[in-house]
């Protein structure tokens, strides 16, 4: 049964500022607790901070369309019994003052304002890291008796704002975001409506808000220097999409660190845009077989590094062929060679961007603040694996 949005009496008010409209389904997780922390590393110019903006209120929409809120109300819910003209009045005023209906307000609007329940809009919640991330803010959350509402965006700037559209029309109290599309401004009235914003994995563009990251150029040059080491020459990398900031970075750092060492790129040795395991098989084959074939592989994301080793394992080079992977994964430690990886923390990233939103729930005020979350390379032997000749 679909639930109505807020009904109120016939008492006008002055209209408020607008937030976006939306609409669109969600995904919803249960909870958990325990807080943890990193330290910030920068900061940029107000915005997070910024004075409060209330938003538009069934009241302000009644009162520009020169009906009563009963009236606005009906319409909202598709109720029959109003007029054409009246129809077209209230959709007028909503589309003006970009009003969202409270569709929450019946069962979970608390007596301070608020709907107990903060969004996370992921990647992909069937992804390790997504995963992880997606409890770690559920430890914060329990804590706070609130629940945490998520959905995946696949990689689809579409489904990303079609997401925060559904999540903020349900009122939700923050918003914990994994970006997919190349530009967040659609996010400032949200965020000078004195809704928390929170990035995670990769920074915003074209909006000031908190973001917790790691550094990863830093950790994907780490993992070409280890192979380095190990004597290799001959390094193959292995990408995600480079539509995403993090793909973008990593491939820097492996560019970086072959640099460092004198080693020049080979364009053959390079394969970009492997967005899932059997995507990464092929080209993890078509790169052993050029000739000469890289002797080492850089995988530059927990699934792609997965892809890699199905390949390696048809191919029967999993003991011959050295790789690090980006991003640790289940059960890496318990294959044969275990697998080297460069760890990032969803976990700590989790943490802090729920103590981020709800610092900022309980009225603190800061500037926005970049926090960066080490990364860690674990030597298990697939990484020290020696060249081949």
């Amino acid at each position: 049964m679909r639930r109505k949005a807020d009904q109120a009496p016939d008492a006008p008010a002055a209209p408020a500022a607008a937030a976006p409209a939306a609409a669109g389904p969600t995904a919803a997780g249960p909870t958990a607790a325990g807080p943890t922390a990193a330290g910030p590393t920068a900061a940029g110019p107000t915005a997070a901070g910024a004075a409060a903006v209330a938003r538009p209120t069934l009241r302000d929409v009644a009162m520009l369309a020169g009906v009563s809120a009963k009236t606005a109300s009906r319409v909202i819910n598709a109720e029959p019994g109003v007029s054409p003209s009246k129809v077209d009045a209230v959709r007028r005023a909503i589309a003006q003052l970009n009003y969202r209906p409270n569709f929450t307000a019946s069962s979970l609007r608390r007596s301070n304002g608020r709907t107990a329940t903060i969004a996370a809009v992921l990647e992909d919640l069937a992804n390790p890291f997504s995963s992880a991330l997606h409890r770690a803010l559920e430890d914060v959350a329990r804590g706070r008796e609130v629940i945490i509402v998520a959905g995946s965006v696949d990689e689809d700037p579409d489904r990303e704002r079609a997401l925060v559209r559904a999540f903020t029309m349900r009122q939700a109290d923050g918003l914990v975001i994994v970006p997919a599309s190349d530009n967040q401004a659609y996010l400032t009235r949200e965020v000078h409506g004195a809704t928390p914003v929170v990035f995670v994995d990769r920074p915003p563009v074209g909006l000031q808000a908190d973001a917790v990251l790691v550094d990863n150029q830093a950790g994907a040059a780490e993992a070409v220097h280890h192979l380095v080491a190990s004597g290799h020459r001959a390094i193959g990398y292995l990408g995600d999409l480079r539509t995403i900031a993090t793909a973008r970075q990593r491939f820097q750092g492996y560019k970086e660190a072959l640099s460092d060492n004198g080693i020049r790129p080979v364009p053959a040795h390079i394969a970009h845009d492997l967005h899932t395991s059997a995507a990464t098989a092929d080209a993890t084959r078509r790169l052993l077989a050029t000739d000469p074939p890289p002797t080492a592989l850089f995988a530059a994301q927990n699934l792609v590094t997965i892809g890699a080793i199905r390949a390696l394992r048809d191919l029967g080079l999993h003991e011959r062929v050295a790789l690090v992977g980006f991003d640790d994964f289940p059960l890496a430690d318990l294959l044969q060679p275990a697998v080297t990886v460069v760890a990032q923390d969803p976990f700590t990233m989790g943490h802090l961007a729920a103590e981020l939103i709800f610092r900022r729930l309980d009225g603190e005020s800061w500037e926005p603040t970049t926090h960066l979350v080490p990364t860690r390379l674990i030597a298990r032997g697939s990484g020290e694996i020696p060249p081949h000749g």
